[in-house]
């Protein structure tokens, strides 16, 4: 194993991130107000990462739009004043040194939820909740029965995607990443268990693909040629029947087409009971796939905890850059034990922090 290789710096069209440790999006559900606006909560999370040497540092599921937040208690990038407040995180994080990206989201039928440990499924609408949206009026389970969106609703959620990038970039952040996996509405779109459509968005894969490709050529032209576009996917349901890592690669490969540049490989969500063999590395293997089906580059996630893993995975080729969130929840400079550990050499410990790199003093 060459651990050098997971400290190699990586190029996503012009932004350079300094390693392939990269922080996965990890709800925080700390938006008290209800508006959507992050707090030094998001500030303090956030920025750890970076001043603890993650290569990429990217935001919890935003939402796009106030019906697209999971809870309440979401961030959110539909208005100036939410924009204006992620501003100085993407500011502090490049200070830190990482580029920061902002994954852009819409909860679907998984809309209007409490938080964990402030109850429990959907939350009523005279309690302050809303009513969920979805492809089709199939609820996610134990939770309320969502409406199907119609035609001009397809076309809003599109739209609120390519404003959500447009106030992201002028709010700082570096790339935007879909978010197209764990149940939420574009993942509903595209499996087969929750899309009953029988319009031009649902019934054969291009239909269900429809609004994740609309949604990918509408923020590209939003962004530009010089922003960095990811989309995350679930490689599968899980359920027989259900989507799988054959149309996950089929699907990638258009998304590609209409300007996407990277893929994080995740998997589940959709079912609530789905039978999955989780263990460390269990979705390394989606990755691989996706990476060989479409020669695009890919990230790893899922049950990553330690260096060695991290590094083997990037040395053997399996993916490009490993995401991690449980390992840089508990230890916030992940990155930066991890080169210690592995005895790599990088530039960019913070000073007040350099005597860590050693284990007596120099």
């Amino acid at each position: 194993m060459c651990a050098d290789k997971l400290f190699t710096p990586v190029d996503l069209r012009g932004i350079q991130a300094r390693n392939r440790l990269w922080v996965s999006p990890m709800c925080q559900y700390s938006v008290e107000k209800w508006d959507g606006v992050p707090t030094e909560w998001h500030s303090a999370h956030l920025g750890s990462f970076a001043r603890g040497g993650a290569g990429l540092v990217m935001t919890e599921a935003t939402a796009v739009s106030p019906e697209g937040r999971i809870t309440n208690w979401d961030t959110g990038i539909w208005n100036d004043a939410q924009a204006e407040a992620w501003r100085g995180i993407a500011a502090f994080i490049h200070a830190q040194g990482a580029p920061t990206a902002m994954q852009l989201a819409h909860a679907g039928r998984k809309a209007s939820t409490f938080r964990e440990w402030s109850g429990h499924g959907t939350q009523p609408v005279e309690e302050g909740g809303w009513e969920a949206v979805a492809p089709s009026a199939v609820a996610f389970d134990g939770y309320a029965v969502p409406r199907e969106l119609g035609p001009e609703e397809i076309e809003g959620v599109v739209a609120d995607f390519a404003a959500a990038a447009r106030r992201a970039l002028d709010a700082g952040f570096d790339a935007v990443e879909i978010h197209g996996a764990h149940g939420y509405l574009v993942h509903q779109f595209l499996s087969p268990l929750s899309n009953l459509r029988t319009d031009e968005y649902g019934g054969s894969l291009e239909n269900r693909a429809r609004l994740l490709l609309e949604i990918v050529r509408a923020v590209r032209d939003e962004a530009g040629d010089g922003v960095p576009l990811l989309v995350r996917l679930s490689a599968t349901d899980w359920v027989e029947g259900g989507w799988n890592i054959d149309d996950t690669i089929t699907v990638a490969g258009w998304a590609a087409q209409a300007g996407a540049d990277w893929f994080d490989l995740s998997s589940g969500g959709l079912v609530a009971r789905a039978s999955i063999p989780v263990e460390p590395l269990y979705q390394v293997g989606f990755a691989t796939a996706v990476r060989n089906g479409t020669g695009m580059p890919v990230n790893a996630v899922g049950l990553i905890t330690t260096p060695q893993e991290a590094a083997q995975i990037v040395d053997d080729g399996a993916a490009d850059a490993v995401m991690v969130a449980r390992e840089f929840l508990r230890d916030p400079h992940f990155a930066l034990r991890a080169a210690h550990e592995l005895g790599v050499e990088i530039d960019y410990w913070p000073p007040q922090y350099t005597r860590a790199k050693w284990r007596t003093n120099p």
